[in-house]
């Protein structure tokens, strides 16, 4: 399946107005996390914090309903939430830990629940994982570059970023500007041109904006405890869903968009190996 394994496809937004200022989309990720917290799932959860003026994402373990909804919304440069698990669990003494991350960071954390070895006493405390969807990502250099040079503005000027129909987007100062996505291609991280994962397929809960209308995002539940938690959510009355089937552009874009990565993937990864060159991602 394009999609990878999943039990249920809605278009979802949070209820909660603090979420839904501040958060990408319809805030699914942080009223997750929130819930969670607040219900006792977890005891706390690893976000990329506030990044600053420079935008460079850190971890961050969250506690609270505030601490989540200061880093909410999307960082287009890698924060090394999986490092942040091991020190939310040994430094910070979580027993249930709750996590946001790109399909690459995802497979890595499921590989460590597989095989603990190197991840004792950590893996097993790992107890919501939210997927987001992700076709690229950006170094912090890339993404200074490519701001500065086609955008003509500043990443300490910028207020909010953004991806959707087919363009790249910053706020500033209540004003937004977007360029096509083909001028940002180049500027992504080598390893993401070789990722087949688009929709993180390897999450308890998955999530983005594709498939669904401004303001909401398509989520797909894949686990036993990740349908579980989203459906005791929306029972709560802190997420609202509609069918995907009565949304657009719906299932078929978000299908098409993961087949393009996997296939696209596939082409490199044949024309790395010819070249003798890597073809596995480490992060």
């Amino acid at each position: 399946m394009v999609l990878g394994t999943y039990k249920e496809a809605l278009s979802a937004r949070s209820t909660d107005k603090r979420i839904q200022k501040v958060a990408q989309d319809g805030g699914i990720a942080s009223a997750l996390l929130i819930y969670a917290i607040e219900e006792g799932i977890i005891e706390g959860a690893v976000v990329a914090g506030d990044p600053g003026d420079d935008w460079k994402p850190v971890p961050q373990i969250a506690t609270t309903a505030d601490e989540v909804l200061a880093a909410a919304g999307t960082k287009y440069s890698m924060s090394p939430n999986v490092f942040g698990i091991k020190e939310a669990a040994r430094q910070a003494g979580l027993e249930k830990i709750g996590t946001v991350v790109t399909p690459c960071q995802m497979q890595g954390i499921r590989k460590a629940q597989a095989y603990p070895f190197a991840t004792r006493f950590i893996a097993d405390k790992i107890k919501l994982l939210i997927g987001i969807f992700c076709m690229e990502n950006f170094p912090m250099a890339s993404l200074d570059t490519f701001v500065e040079a086609k955008m003509n503005s500043s990443l300490s000027d910028i207020d909010k970023m953004d991806i959707g129909k087919g363009k790249f987007w910053i706020h500033e100062n209540g004003e937004e500007q977007g360029i096509g996505l083909k001028e940002t291609h180049g500027y992504e991280q080598a390893a993401c041109n070789i990722c087949q994962d688009y929709v993180c397929e390897y999450a308890d809960v998955s999530t983005g904006s594709v498939g669904s209308p401004d303001g909401w995002s398509t989520v797909l539940t894949r686990t036993d405890d990740g349908s579980s938690i989203f459906s005791a959510a929306v029972s709560a009355g802190l997420i609202e869903t509609k069918p995907m089937d009565e949304v657009k552009p719906g299932l078929p874009l978000l299908e098409k968009l993961a087949k393009g990565k996997k296939n696209n993937a596939k082409k490199e990864i044949e024309r790395r190996t010819k070249l003798g060159l890597p073809t596995v991602t480490y992060y």
